[in-house]
């Protein structure tokens, strides 16, 4: 059984839908535990003036009986509230107005020039409506029923926002509990309270001046047993796999596990984690610079995830930009838009490296339900210890 989903819906349209097939039957799933992802998607200081409009709540519309999943597919849905003020523009129906917010200067860092070159499009609207970070609001909602499915695995993901700007700091350790407490009482989602106020300060800055800011965000997993994902086929490393995820969200640009770029200058003897065994902890590492993952699988330890998320390509402080249809200099368009999306990036790459966690237990654990998928991991728990 493989575990699966698809999203579907535009930015301004009635509402977004995902399809999660493949997860197992007997796992507790309530609206009120996938609303809470929701909300911390739409927190984040730096957001901008949609997040005043939606308050994200999702319905379950199918595979789910009386609080617990069914084995059957799973359909959510996410209404968009602004969808009152674009209902005559973005209906299905042939009476849609398609010209009164045609959009033809597209904006640089955007989906918007190739994509009206890929699809045939002259109005813009069609390739951006879709093109949106609005549409990771249906990927938390699945990578919320996947964290469900960890949790009952003993598996934690959590993350911390590391760098805002010019701002950067490393990454907090602890308990994930106690990185969670302070990453939810962190208006930007960092761990470390003394940093707050410079890079909120950033992100004023950057309002001021009408422009945008980027910055690096830091996922983990603890508790992942070793052998998720495979080394004897490329597009099973799960390496490779929580890569692809997290470089799916808008603006990622870069992803790195572990030492990741900082050890391409250092000797081998300063990269690679030795390897020890005690009888009452198996084999263990005393150190974790390959972030969790050797040869494609996990190995036991943290997976350690960082991703870097440029600017915000929608600026109030317009960018050159070529008019698609005249083909004159103009302004790039402008449409409402965040000053800085990181924290928000930081609970999407959350969600989706969930989804592969997921999907990779599932791949080696089997069963189509909950009782088999425990069972069959308590049983290579044991296995493992006892080599």
């Amino acid at each position: 059984m493989a575990l699966r989903y698809l999203t579907a819906g535009e930015s301004h349209g009635s509402a977004l839908i995902t399809v999660i097939e493949g997860m197992p039957s007997g796992l507790k799933l309530t609206v009120e535990y996938i609303n809470a992802q929701l909300a911390r998607r739409q927190g984040g200081y730096g957001r901008g003036g949609r997040q005043k409009i939606e308050k994200d709540e999702v319905e379950i519309l199918s595979g789910v009986r009386g609080g617990y999943t069914l084995g059957s597919p799973i359909g959510l849905k996410v209404e968009n509230r602004d969808w009152a003020h674009w209902r005559e523009m973005m209906t299905a129906g042939m009476e849609a107005d398609l010209h009164s917010r045609a959009v033809t200067r597209p904006r640089p860092g955007h989906a918007d020039l190739a994509g009206a070159q890929k699809y045939g499009h002259t109005d813009i609207r069609n390739v951006l409506e879709r093109s949106s970070a609005r549409e990771t609001a249906a990927r938390v909602a699945a990578g919320t029923v996947a964290r469900r499915l960890l949790e009952e695995l003993q598996i934690e993901v959590y993350g911390q926002v590391v760098g805002i700007g010019q701002v950067r700091i490393e990454a907090a350790e602890g308990p994930p509990d106690e990185i969670r407490k302070l990453v939810d009482d962190s208006p930007v989602y960092c761990a470390d309270p003394a940093v707050n106020l410079a890079m909120t300060a950033a992100i004023d800055a950057a309002r001021e001046a009408g422009d945008s800011l980027g910055g690096v965000f830091e996922v983990r997993v603890v508790g992942a047993p070793p052998g998720l994902g495979s080394f004897a086929h490329w597009d099973r490393r799960i390496d490779g796999r929580l890569a692809r995820a997290v470089m799916s969200i808008q603006a990622i640009k870069g992803v790195e596990i572990g030492l990741g770029f900082a050890g391409s200058s250092l000797p081998g003897s300063m990269v690679q984690d030795e390897i020890y065994y005690a009888p009452e902890r198996g084999f263990y590492r005393q150190t974790n610079r390959a972030g969790g993952v050797e040869g494609g699988m996990t190995n036991g330890e943290p997976v350690v995830l960082r991703a870097a998320m440029k600017p915000i390509p929608t600026l109030r402080k317009a960018l050159k930009s070529v008019d698609y249809v005249s083909k004159e200099s103009v302004a790039a368009a402008y449409e409402r838009s965040d000053i800085c999306a990181v924290p928000a990036a930081c609970v999407i790459a959350e969600a989706v490296v969930a989804l592969e966690i997921a999907q990779a237990c599932i791949d080696k654990f089997g069963g189509d339900s909950m009782d088999e998928i425990k069972n069959s991991l308590a049983d290579y728990r044991t296995r493992i210890r006892q080599v």
